[in-house]
């Protein structure tokens, strides 16, 4: 069970979606253009993925045009802290991330 909820956070999608739904309630449509690069299908299957592990909650009003937004749970909040932190950690790492890259790759 925590393998798949750790595949589903650890997703291409996933850690961008939680960052942006950290700054509050988001629609669909809002996700896609503040998530460049994801196809509609990706970010439709990765929202259902983070709900179904219970750190999305999706919210359906009912009214015309139908209005839904996306939304963290508590569990997704915490969820949202550790990837934001592990974001900053590889902000303040990259350059030595890419010295150990260039190190191995050059076989020194």
């Amino acid at each position: 069970m925590s393998r798949a909820v750790l595949a589903h956070v650890a997703s291409r999608w996933s850690p961008a979606i939680l960052l942006q739904l950290q700054g509050g309630e988001k629609r669909y449509s809002q996700l896609r253009s503040r998530i460049g690069g994801v196809s509609e299908k990706m970010l439709a299957q990765t929202l259902r993925d983070l709900e179904r592990d219970g750190l999305v909650l999706r919210t359906s009003y009912p009214v015309l045009p139908p209005h839904v937004v996306y939304a963290l749970t508590g569990l997704g909040k915490a969820c949202a802290d550790y990837v934001t932190a592990l974001v900053h950690w590889l902000d303040e790492n990259v350059h030595a991330l890419e010295r150990a890259r260039r190190s191995y790759g050059s076989g020194t």
